[in-house]
């Protein structure tokens, strides 16, 4: 079983605090829904900078990455399939799925 990271981009947050916690319910239900194969939960991302390759920094970022988290499964199109759950997509947004590897 290798781990896959699920990184989210796009979509929108509810505007008000019952719109909000019905989100944050549906994320629970889905993290729930996944059960072992949670390895990290993750976390949203904030604020961002960029560092080029000769060193220069600037702000902000060009993905456009949400938030993050790293699961568990036998395949690669497995690990899409337990994405296709994500409650980032009923608010426009979309999961990219990446398999990681131990390369230490």
């Amino acid at each position: 079983m290798a781990n896959y990271l699920l990184i989210y981009m796009g979509g929108s947050m509810a505007e008000t605090p019952a719109e909000q916690a019905k989100q944050m319910e549906a994320w629970g239900s889905w993290f729930g829904a996944l059960g072992p194969a949670v390895v990290d939960g993750g976390n949203p991302c904030g604020s961002s900078k960029t560092v080029a390759a000769n060193g220069s920094v600037r702000d902000g970022a060009t993905a456009g990455v949400g938030g993050y988290s790293v699961i568990k499964a036998d395949s690669l199109d497995e690990a899409a399939k337990l994405a296709q759950g994500c409650p980032i997509l009923a608010g426009g947004g979309s999961v990219e799925v990446y398999e990681t590897f131990n390369a230490m």
